[in-house]
């Protein structure tokens, strides 16, 4: 591609990704922390949705535990 555009954002893109590549790290910012803390706090819910979904199955299998004289 010898867009004039291309040619600029092949550019553009090649120095911004060496800038990344070689920008020295000092862990994860507050951006960062937000996504990790959504991703666990999604895969708690549907944890606990499956969990649940089990329980109410074992009670019907088991009669709802109510079925004791």
């Amino acid at each position: 591609m010898n867009h004039p555009w291309a040619i600029f954002l092949r550019a553009y893109l090649g120095v911004r990704i060496q800038r990344a590549r070689t920008a020295p790290t000092r862990g994860a910012s507050a951006v960062e922390w937000v996504i990790i803390t959504a991703i666990i706090a999604g895969l708690a819910t549907l944890i606990k949705t499956v969990v649940e979904q089990k329980q109410g199955e074992i009670q019907n299998t088991l009669g709802g535990g109510n079925s004791g004289s």
